[in-house]
């Protein structure tokens, strides 16, 4: 195949591609799919270095066991998978070397260096007192969510952040449509309790 009929093709056809021999493909793979990969695990790990590193062993892992991919599912739903899996034995890893933080799912919450500068999204209203106290609710939401147990902050991200489909979150997280439902319905009750609670100057929300 050129290089243009690579970028052209499917993710399908490009893994049997790369099964077949040809290395491009997977080149083509990484490009299309760094950002996406990226995003999930600095959204489910908090630290902009962490998941630069996460992501790029991710990719290792990816091109290690990519004929494992069978098809049977789109090949994002497979890559998500790879890559949750993966930033649980992560957090496993800080967790047993007593390192785990509350960090924010936001994308500038914290680096490693220290740096607790925030990318906030603006409100797009022109009343500066209204889009300060959007941004601080925008902030309070994040942190909540971060502080979710990772069974409940898996699920809303894949669903309310990626928008995967009930099917694709259970091809994903292993888990049947009417599991996925029910804690996607739990998930977010836990996470409207702590944002009630929060918002209220409740300290058990913390």
């Amino acid at each position: 195949m050129t290089g243009k009929e690579l970028e052209a093709a499917t993710d399908a056809e490009l893994v049997q591609v790369f099964l077949d021999g040809d290395q491009r493909a997977f080149e083509v793979i990484v490009l299309r799919h760094q950002g996406r990969v990226y995003a999930l695990c600095l959204r489910t790990l908090g630290s902009p270095i962490r998941a630069e590193e996460a992501a790029q062993e991710v990719f290792v892992k990816v091109y290690r066991h990519l004929a494992k991919f069978r098809g049977d599912s789109k090949f994002t739903t497979w890559l998500y998978r790879v890559g949750l899996n993966h930033c649980r034995n992560v957090q496993a890893y800080r967790a047993r070397r007593h390192e785990k933080r509350h960090d924010s799912l936001d994308a500038d919450i914290e680096s490693d260096e220290g740096s607790t500068r925030r990318k906030e999204l603006a409100s797009g209203e022109p009343d500066a007192e209204d889009h300060l106290l959007t941004s601080e609710r925008l902030v309070i939401m994040r942190e909540e969510l971060a502080r979710l147990d990772p069974i409940w902050k898996e699920i809303l991200l894949l669903r309310d952040v990626e928008g995967l489909s009930y099917e694709e979150i259970g091809q994903a997280l292993d888990l049947a449509p009417g599991t996925v439902k029910s804690r996607i319905h739990r998930a977010r009750g836990e996470l409207k309790t702590r944002l009630t609670r929060r918002l209220k100057g409740d300290e058990r929300a913390v």
